[in-house]
C-alpha cells in the first residue's frame, strides 16, 4: 500500500509542471533562452517569432517607467536600430532592436500601463514581437551567462 501511494505521488509530482506550463502563453518567455545585447534589450525566439523587452537592470536603472512608445505593427527593423522609447521619472530611453524583422505585434498593455515594464519586465511588459529575418545574428547577442558576466564586470 505504502509503495503505490509513493508511486502514485510522484506520477502527480512529475505532471505538475507540465499542468503549470500548458496555461502559459504560447510566447513565454519563462524557461525559454534569452538572449541580450550590451543596451540592455533581450530577445526571446520561438520558431520564428522573437519577443523583445529589456532587462532587469535596464527597468531598475530606468526606476518607474511612465511612457512607452513602440514601432508599430509591419514595421521592418534592423539590429541595433532604434525602434521605440522608454520615459521614466528619472531618464529617457530609446529602444534598439536587438535583431532584424518585421514587427508582428506591440504590447499595447505596455504602452498603456508602462508599469508593467517594472511589475513584470520578461513576462507582461515585454514590448513587441518580430517576425526574424533569420537566426545568424543571434550569435552576436549574450546569453543569460555572458550577460551576467558584462554586469559584473561593466556596471
Amino acid at each position: 500500500m505504502t509503495s503505490s501511494i509513493i508511486r502514485i505521488a510522484a506520477r502527480i509530482t512529475k505532471c505538475r509542471p507540465i499542468t503549470a506550463c500548458s496555461r502559459h502563453h504560447q510566447y513565454s518567455t519563462e524557461n525559454k533562452a534569452r538572449y541580450y545585447t550590451k543596451k540592455h534589450e533581450w530577445v526571446a525566439v520561438n520558431g520564428d517569432i522573437g519577443t523583445v523587452g529589456i532587462s532587469q537592470y535596464a527597468q531598475e536603472a530606468l526606476g518607474e517607467v511612465v511612457f512607452v512608445q513602440l514601432p508599430d505593427v509591419g514595421k521592418e527593423v534592423s539590429a541595433g536600430e532604434e525602434c521605440g522609447a522608454l520615459e521614466s521619472v528619472k531618464a529617457a530611453s530609446e529602444i534598439f532592436s536587438p535583431i532584424s524583422g518585421t514587427v508582428t505585434e506591440k504590447n499595447d498593455k505596455a504602452e498603456s500601463t508602462p508599469s508593467l515594464i517594472n511589475k513584470s519586465c520578461y513576462e507582461d511588459g515585454w514590448l513587441f514581437r518580430l517576425k526574424l529575418v533569420g537566426t545568424e545574428e543571434l550569435k552576436k547577442l549574450m546569453d543569460q551567462t555572458a550577460y551576467d558576466k558584462y554586469l559584473q564586470e561593466s556596471h
